[in-house]
């Protein structure tokens, strides 16, 4: 009798530590649960702010490089002054003014403008016109002013303007067809090849720029649609 309840408490006693265990081991679990739950909460959050943090910078790059656009596009948009001792002939206002002129490709612009006529009568013997209104070019024209012109005797003007291969090699001789260059541009160069395949020399004498060590810059930045036009005293001719 006395032997069978002890084993009876024996088992009891097992079976309290059995309980014991498995409650013990459902705490663990639950601990355990509630630990991932809480560190895959934590990794979620934090991914979300750097994403956050990602979009945020992706943004202000954006807006950043919007800003950076829109200055660069408002300073190529402004016109350049001209510059020079002969800038004073441009008509003040109207189609052959700075402002007028700017608004036209360079053959228009150069028609408008009563200190470029007579290249313009060369420029229409040599049937080039189409060709200096081009839209998609960019130019950079030295212009012989009319006075230039005048400076050749008279005979020799009237057989250059006769002979359209001639007169076309000596004015595309004074366009230069890589782009539109201003005066600062072009001080920092030595020389150019021009439209017609031969090379001028540039150089600085002073302030005044200097082509082929003859012809000098009279009135410089003239802007139009698609050329800086240079205004020059001297009419280039191409080497012999």
């Amino acid at each position: 009798m006395r032997t069978k309840k002890r084993l009876m408490t024996t088992v009891a006693l097992v079976a309290a530590l059995s309980l014991g265990a498995a409650a013990c081991g459902d705490d663990e679990e639950s601990s355990s649960t509630s630990e991932d739950s809480t560190e895959t909460t934590a990794a979620e959050e934090s991914s979300e702010a750097t994403e956050s943090e990602t979009e945020s910078e992706s943004e202000t790059e954006s807006e950043t490089e919007m800003a950076e656009d829109t200055e660069t596009t408002m300073a190529e948009g402004e016109m350049m002054e001209p510059v020079g001792e002969a800038c004073s002939a441009i008509p003040a206002d109207g189609e052959g003014s700075s402002a007028g002129m700017a608004d036209d490709t360079a053959g228009t612009a150069a028609s408008n403008n009563p200190v470029l006529s007579t290249l313009v009568e060369a420029v229409t013997a040599a049937d080039l016109v189409d060709a200096l209104n081009d839209p998609s070019a960019e130019y950079t024209i030295f212009a012989p002013a009319n006075t230039a012109f005048e400076a050749i005797p008279a005979e020799d003007l009237d057989a250059l303007l006769a002979d359209t291969d001639a007169l076309t090699d000596v004015l595309t001789y004074h366009v230069y067809a890589e782009g539109k260059m201003d005066a600062e541009a072009l001080s920092q160069e030595t020389e150019l090849t021009m439209l017609n395949g031969d090379t001028a020399t540039l150089a600085m004498e002073g302030e005044t720029l200097t082509i082929n060590g003859e012809s000098m810059v009279v009135c410089a930045n003239v802007t139009t649609a698609n050329a800086t036009v240079h205004i020059i005293d001297t009419v280039l001719m191409p080497p012999a």
